[in-house]
Formats: structure tokens, C-alpha cells, sequence
């Protein structure tokens, strides 16, 4: 593998540096999006519960974990005290943030994943250069001749493209890690201003 590292030659290094990166920032938000984990349905169940029994100031006891749907019931509890329409209001505020919370660095990832293979493909180019100068040179189009240049045009090609495949799929794994997270949040507001509808009825 060194080997073909070393044959792929001077964009081998950009691409490796920006595999570097994306592995980091794909830990980094693995590691965030597993501290974001709440079963939401019991979550709620409890809530519900902690109304029934100890009023709102209970039920906001339940939420201080700093989970996304956590602060998202938090904020309808705490508002639930200026109507209904309040509360939706702050409960669409809150989800849009985190919401962004979630996504944060995601734009990252996807500069790596664009960016690896047209490096890549520059180094492509550059190697191909390469091979056409030493046909010139020496006036010959053997194979032995234009081999190292091709070789370093493929190596770095392959190179941009493994790098972006595997940073993709980094990406899609978060990506519906936070679509599950953005529709729990949803399912949950629903279920808290239903909750909240038939306090009032009652």
C-alpha cells in the first residue's frame, strides 16, 4: 500500500490529508449522534405520566437530560402556560434548532467527498502531462515509456474515489440517523399539543 502511495505521487498527500479529516469529523459526529439517543415514546409516556401526578414543573424535571427531543418537550412544557398557539410556535422554533444542531458539520463531509476525487482527477491530468512529456523526450511511444505516468494517473484516481466512497458512507449512515431524530421530534410535538388539548378539555 505504501508502495502505491509513494508511485501515486504529489496529490496523494491532499487526498490522504483530507481522509484524515473526514475520518475525524466522521467520529466526531458518530460520537454526537449517539449522545442524541432517546426512546421517544417512552420518553413521552412518562411525561404524560409526570403531568398527571406532579403538574409541569414535574414533567420538566424528566426532560433536563440535553437530549434534541429532551429540550424540544422542555420548551413546549415551559411555554404551555401562554396557550396552545404558543407552544406550537416554540415547538417549531425549537425543533428548527436542533435540527441544525444535528446537521452541524455535515457540510464538511461533503466538501471531502467532492473535493477527494477531483483531486484525484487533477492528479489524473498531472500524470497523463507527465507521460506526454516523456513521449516528447525521448521521441518514442513505448509502453515502458508512458508506464509511470499512467500509473500515477490511475493510483490517484483510485485513490479520490475510495476516500470519497468512504466518507459517503459515513454521511448516509448520519443522515438517516437524523432523519429517525427529526421525525421522533415530530411525532413528539403532535403527541405533546394532543397532550396538552386534552388537559384542557378536561
Amino acid at each position: 500500500m505504501t508502495e502505491y502511495f509513494v508511485k501515486g505521487g504529489p496529490f496523494m498527500w491532499p487526498i490522504l490529508i483530507l481522509f484524515i479529516i473526514g475520518i475525524i469529523i466522521s467520529l466526531y459526529k458518530l460520537f454526537a449522534l449517539m449522545g442524541t439517543a432517546k426512546n421517544a415514546g417512552q420518553l413521552m409516556a412518562d411525561v404524560k405520566k409526570a403531568l398527571a401526578t406532579q403538574g409541569v414543573d414535574g414533567a420538566i424535571k424528566l426532560v433536563q437530560g440535553g437530549k434534541p427531543i429532551e429540550e424540544l418537550i422542555g420548551t413546549g412544557l415551559k411555554n404551555v402556560k401562554y396557550g396552545i398557539e404558543n407552544v406550537e410556535k416554540s415547538l417549531v422554533n425549537e425543533g428548527g434548532i436542533q435540527n441544525t444542531y444535528m446537521w452541524g458539520g455535515m457540510v464538511w463531509l461533503s466538501a471531502v467527498i467532492a473535493t477527494a476525487p477531483m483531486l484525484g482527477f487533477l492528479g489524473t491530468v498531472w500524470g497523463m502531462v507527465g507521460a506526454m512529456d516523456a513521449i516528447a523526450a525521448a521521441n518514442d511511444i513505448s509502453p515502458s515509456i508512458v508506464a509511470g505516468g499512467i500509473s500515477q494517473a490511475l493510483l490517484t484516481t483510485a485513490f479520490g474515489l475510495v476516500v470519497a466512497i468512504i466518507i459517503q458512507i459515513f454521511q448516509n449512515v448520519f443522515q438517516a440517523i437524523i432523519d429517525k431524530r427529526v421525525l421522533d421530534m415530530e411525532e413528539t410535538s403532535v403527541a405533546l399539543v394532543e397532550t396538552f388539548v386534552e388537559m384542557q378539555t378536561k
